[in-house]
């Protein structure tokens, strides 16, 4: 008698996701390839454009540029139906839009790209450069963002957005390890894979603490910030109808901590940053017993072990660790217990709004 197939993961298929792992190698480069086009022309700013999901997402990058970049470079993070109504002075037709969309349709990218497109603006898109956006950009100028088999998560997105920008910075002389990282991260997937199978039972067992619970707070800061909202607001939020509150560690001392009280989770998501000091001074707060009988619990990024990754790339890979914990594994165990399919929505793409 055979004996039963041993499940690691829930509802996730390995082997396609090293595959794309591997494809995504390759798209990494032609990103550099896309970047190194841009600095060969040249530009005056860069600007990160997104809205909802893709927004939060391009705030890693925004943060990573900042971080590595030289004084004199400009990186804008915008939302497309923000500029679409209020411009940015600082924009020229010398500026550079990096902006993503999985569908190839979201409406105020679309509508961007085309007010850019007039304006002479060059957008790099990581879409499907047959979609309607990539057909305003161009094809030469679009990666395809999305996977054959539909495992993973954000990570592969955030690889893709990292290779452009920081072989922008490799090029202005700020990050001079490109090389290294671009070798190091090629099989990184697999380690990703660990580490999902690692957090997977952690993952079962704090989707049935707190799944049905009717209000949770979320933590976090510097690099992890973006993947803070999007857990709790693409996830939570809007694809399980749950109540959030997503605060930054510098800004809970200022008005969310009078609301942490027995019955409302707190999620403290730690980076490998600037910020951990102020995720500590949180963590702190939160051991310290002044809050009752409430419950929190704490998500370290640091924790988790990528061997040979060198130690400058940890706070680059920080939000993948993050999304594969949270926006991946989480958000299928509270799918589970809320009985809530994730892909469900009320009003979502139900309508025109």
């Amino acid at each position: 008698m055979s004996e039963p197939e041993k499940i690691e993961i829930m509802h996730f298929d390995q082997e396609g996701y090293l595959e794309d792992g591997r494809a995504l190698y390759e798209a990494g480069k032609q990103m550099a390839q896309l970047a190194d086009s841009v600095a060969d022309v040249g530009y005056d700013a860069i600007f990160l454009m997104g809205v909802g999901g893709t927004w939060d997402e391009l705030m890693q990058l925004e943060y990573l540029m900042n971080k590595f970049g030289d004084r004199d470079l400009e990186v804008h993070l915008i939302h497309a139906a923000e500029w679409n109504v209020l411009g940015h002075k600082r924009m020229t037709e010398r500026s550079v839009v990096l902006t993503a969309s999985e569908s190839g349709t979201t409406p105020e990218i679309l509508t961007a790209c085309k007010a850019m497109k007039a304006k002479g603006i060059r957008v790099i898109a990581m879409t499907d450069p047959a979609g309607a956006i990539g057909n305003i950009v161009g094809a030469r100028n679009c990666i395809k963002m999305a996977s054959d088999h539909g495992a993973g998560g954000c990570e592969k997105g955030y690889y893709l957005a990292d290779c452009f920008g920081l072989r922008l910075l490799n090029r202005r002389g700020c990050f001079p390890k490109w090389e290294l990282f671009l070798e190091q991260t090629q099989d990184i997937w697999k380690d990703m894979l660990d580490i999902r199978k690692k957090f997977e039972p952690r993952a079962e067992e704090l989707a049935k603490k707190y799944a049905l619970a009717p209000y949770t707070m979320f933590i976090g800061s510097g690099a992890l910030w973006g993947e803070t909202i999007l857990y709790s607001m693409c996830i939570l939020e809007e694809m399980q109808w749950k109540r959030t509150r997503y605060i930054t560690s510098h800004d809970f001392f200022h008005g969310t901590l009078e609301l942490v009280e027995p019955g409302v989770p707190v999620f403290l998501f730690k980076g490998e940053d600037e910020c951990r000091q102020l995720d500590n001074r949180v963590e702190a707060f939160l051991r310290s017993g002044v809050t009752g009988n409430s419950d929190y619990e704490i998500i370290d990024t640091a924790e988790f072990a990528i061997p040979g990754l060198d130690p400058d790339f940890r706070v680059i890979v920080s939000p993948w660790i993050l999304s594969v914990c949270i926006t991946d594994r989480l958000s299928r165990h509270y799918e589970l217990v809320t009985k809530h399919n994730l892909k469900y929505r009320r009003y979502y793409h139900q309508f025109d709004y």
